[in-house]
Formats: C-alpha cells, structure tokens, sequence
C-alpha cells in the first residue's frame, strides 16, 4: 500500500518499537519519568529555549500554548487557513476563551504585517478583547513562508507587545528544507509546538518549548486538559528515537515529493501547483477525481483527488522512490 493522504499515517518501525519498550519509566505527573525528562530536555536544548512540555498531540500543544499566553477574555491574530483557527475544533475560544482574529492570507501564505497592525484592539477600551498573541506557522501547503517575513512579523509583534508562538506541526521539515538548524527556525518565538507523529514517524507526540516561565504555565493547562500521562515514557521513548533518526532523512521526502511532482507535470489533466517540502499540490481535472481516486485504491495507492480544489500528496518514510514512480505510472494510465 502507497499512502500519499498525509504523512500522518506512518507506523512504528521495529526499531522505534524496541525503543518504547525498552524506555526507563516513571510517572510524568510527578515528574519524574526519566524518557520525559530526556526528551523535553533535548527537544529545548536543540530548539535553542529554556525548557520543554511533552504533549500527546500538536492540538493540545497548540492549545494550552494559547491559554499559556492568553488570559480569558483575550485574543490572538491567526491565518484565516492556520490550522489552530481552522482545524483545532474551536479549542482556544471553546476551552480557553480566547477570541481568535483571523487575518486572511497573502498567496505566500504570510499574514500581512499591514492586516495584523490594522486588528490590534486599542489598549484600555473595554469594547474590545485585548490582543495578546501572534500565531504563525512556518509552512503553509507545504511551501516554506519565507524567513525574512517570519522575522519581520515577530519584530513587530513584539514592538506592540504582543507574544509569539508558532505552530511548528513540520518545523523539521521547514528546517531540513531551508538547511537551518532547528534554534534558527525557533529563535524568533517565544514559543513552539514541535510535532513528532508526522513526518518523524512517531506514532504519538508533540513537545512545547519556551521559557520557564511559559512552560509552567502550559503544564497546569496540559493537566486540566487531559494531557497529564503516568508513564508518558513509552511514548516519548518514540520521538526520541525520531529525533535521533529520523531528522536528516527527511530530505529524502523532500527528493521524492519533487520527483513525484516532475513526473505529474508531464501528464495531461494534471496542473502541479507547489512543492517545497514533502507536501505536493496538485490539480486533477474535476469530472475525473471520483474514478481517479477508485482506481489508484484498487491499485493500492491512497490519496483523495479533491475536484473543488487542490489535492495534496504527502511523501513520508513509508513513501520509496520506486513507490513514486508506481504512483507516476498508474496516474499517467488512469488519466490517458
């Protein structure tokens, strides 16, 4: 089975599950799960901040971020297509009343510093809720947003006095990408939600970075939340292991997402839109998505060809180079 819906859909290999079962243990509650304690400390030191929070998914780390910086009553500026605004359930105004301000998109995917500036609530008058937070991301479809805006709009963030965290759900891949270390893609934050259980390969796992100070205030949120593990350490035993291994090969899926997409360019029906990453954009000809998509699956290649709009394609560790020219193969057959 070739499965290009997302990178999301990787397994365990055998050795990361000898490393979950093999991982020293603790009760993370109590803070003294020893894999926990690894982790979080390695994933901060490498991001560049002072301390780390280990989380059982990207959303609740996104959201007790959120509730970390935010008081209630608050509000953040966000993408109109951020996943924290778009695809987190509500979470921030649902659980932690905070009022999102969306900000819609430049084509880049950057929020326009002159759109941000122009949703910050005046100061001290009560018919607002009073802006907190700016909340960036550092791909959006998988193209990279570019570092010169990410510092751009987290100089001015700050120069109003607001905080800054970033959705880092691929911040690896950003990295590997753009050939930075990981603090660089961090430094302009105050905080970060690194996930582990997409392209790293870990089944489960996200780790919050920042201060100190944040970090224990994201840590009483993480237990009212549900995100309080016993012996966490099985599971962080497996993005440990990810982080050892499985960082530098993501350049591997960035090499087959680009000969995927110079493959499709040559087929007449596809329109290939964006690739920068592991992530490819492409447009299929709509009245052929439904029988498309049947006919890769009896073939046993996954993916949705979407006919109101893009579809994406998602090149993983579970995704060989000869895995992508079957794929190459069988569009090109299906659409001729």
């Amino acid at each position: 089975m070739i499965d290009l819906r997302s990178d999301t859909v990787t397994r365990p290999s055998a050795a990361m599950l000898q490393a979950m079962v093999s991982a020293p243990l603790g009760d993370d509650v109590m803070g003294d799960d020893p894999t926990v304690i690894r982790l979080q400390s390695a994933v901060a030191e490498r991001a560049g901040k002072a301390a780390g929070l280990f989380f059982p998914s990207g959303t609740q780390s996104n959201l007790a971020a959120l509730m970390a910086h935010c008081d209630r009553g608050d509000e953040y500026l966000v993408g109109q297509l951020a996943h924290t605004y778009k695809y987190e359930g509500g979470g921030a105004a649902v659980l932690g009343s905070i009022q999102p301000q969306p900000i819609e998109h430049a084509e880049d995917g950057s929020l326009p510093l002159e759109k941000l500036a122009a949703a910050v609530k005046p100061e001290g008058d009560p018919h607002f809720a009073r802006t907190r937070l700016l909340a960036l991301e550092n791909t959006f479809h998988g193209k990279l947003i570019p570092a010169s805006y990410i510092q751009a709009a987290t100089d001015w963030a700050r120069s109003v006095g607001l905080g800054t965290h970033l959705d880092g759900a691929r911040v690896f891949n950003a990295a590997v990408a753009s050939g930075k270390p990981l603090a660089d893609m961090c430094e302009p934050f105050d905080s970060v939600s690194i996930c582990f259980s997409k392209g790293l390969g870990a089944p489960v796992g996200s780790v919050l970075v920042g201060s100190q100070g944040l970090i224990s205030r994201a840590r009483r949120w993480r237990k009212m939340l549900g995100g309080g593990l016993r012996q966490s350490g099985v599971l962080a035993a497996a993005c440990l292991y990810a982080l050892e291994h499985n960082v530098d090969r993501l350049a591997d899926d960035h090499a087959n997402a680009r000969a995927l997409a110079e493959g499709l360019r040559g087929i007449r029906g596809v329109k290939v839109l964006s690739q920068d990453t592991n992530m490819l954009f492409v447009q299929f000809e709509p009245a052929r998505c439904d029988a498309l998509t049947a006919a890769l699956a009896n073939e046993d290649i996954l993916l949705r060809a979407v006919y109101d709009g893009p579809t994406r394609l998602v090149t993983h560790l579970e995704v060989s180079a000869d895995d992508v020219q079957r794929v190459i193969q069988a569009v090109a057959k299906h659409l001729r």
